[in-house]
């Protein structure tokens, strides 16, 4: 009776402890999520009475034109949010990791420099990058292409031009968790294959590719979610033009929300957090079984060296 009175004691010792945070989770997370798909059921500008739609939200989410075309833009933006950065991320950390080189303390400074900054100032930066009289149409005006294009409104070029920012964001991110990644792989692993004779492609792939998993599975995780959830940068810059044609639902939720059309945010941003909570689940899903399938294997070969 006294070891379950002291059980008892502990667990609720334990909830008082959790409480604080609960609650703020509640009134933050949870409380605001239902309010949402609440809204999400309706029809309302905000001010007049509200009218029960149910389901139409999420059907015109999908039917939508231009709502559909948010989403593919945010699906083609993964391209240069996430795959890229993380190509480059592997890439420099497979250079930096064989030897020491001098002045990494400065290059990962300024390499990192673009995840620090805000992102509006990463915006109207590039902004005059992209200008028609800007750095890069002078740049390529030097090696003899003279072009005055405006790269942000351009209906070809703007979405590409946009995921290069991101991908500019995004690299020194990646690289930092790759370099911190390598430094807890044991250099008796590197030893062992370079006497063998491996070269810089075979270690990269034998030893340093198979230790960054767990980095790459966040690395993703993040990347994903930045491309899926990004706002910020699409608003300074372009502000979803030219003609939708860089518009992601983040933005449009917000355009939404300005025009009073309370419901049909309300349905693409349900979609939008569901979107990128299943994303997170995949890749941390997918790294998961990665690691549990390494796991058997490694047993099998310490058993049969020994």
């Amino acid at each position: 009776m006294a070891r379950r009175r002291s059980s008892a004691r502990r667990q609720w010792s334990g909830l008082l402890f959790l409480a604080p945070g609960l609650i703020l989770y509640l009134a933050v997370i949870i409380v605001p999520t239902g309010q949402a798909i609440n809204f999400s059921l309706w029809k309302w500008d905000g001010v007049n009475q509200a009218i029960w739609v149910g389901l139409r939200n999420y059907s015109d989410v999908f039917t939508d034109r231009i709502l559909r075309g948010s989403i593919l833009n945010a699906l083609f933006l993964i391209l240069f949010f996430c795959v890229l950065p993380v190509v480059m991320g592997l890439f420099i950390t497979a250079l930096l990791t064989r030897g020491k080189h001098r002045g990494m303390a400065a290059f990962r400074l300024i390499y990192f420099l673009p995840q620090v900054l805000p992102l509006v100032a990463v915006g109207i930066i590039w902004r005059w990058v992209y200008a028609p009289t800007g750095i890069l149409n002078q740049v390529f005006g030097w090696v003899g292409i003279h072009t005055r294009t405006g790269w942000l409104g351009s209906w070809d070029w703007a979405l590409p031009a946009l995921g290069l920012i991101g991908s500019w964001v995004q690299s020194g991110l990646t690289m930092m968790l790759f370099l911190s990644g390598a430094r807890g792989i044991d250099p008796e692993l590197y030893e062992a294959v370079r006497m063998d004779g491996a070269g810089p492609v075979r270690e990269f792939f034998t030893v340093t590719l198979p230790g960054l998993r767990p980095q790459i599975s966040l690395a993703l995780t993040v990347t994903v979610i930045s491309a899926l959830a990004s706002f910020d940068l699409v608003f300074v810059t372009t502000s979803g033009g030219p003609f939708y044609r860089t518009t992601v639902p983040g933005l449009l939720v917000y355009q939404r929300l300005m025009s009073g059309d309370i419901g049909h945010a309300a349905a693409l941003a349900v979609v939008l957090s569901a979107t990128v909570l299943l994303a997170a689940l995949v890749t941390s899903r997918l790294s998961q079984e990665r690691d549990e399938g390494r796991a058997p294997r490694a047993k099998r070969r310490r058993g049969g060296a020994s």
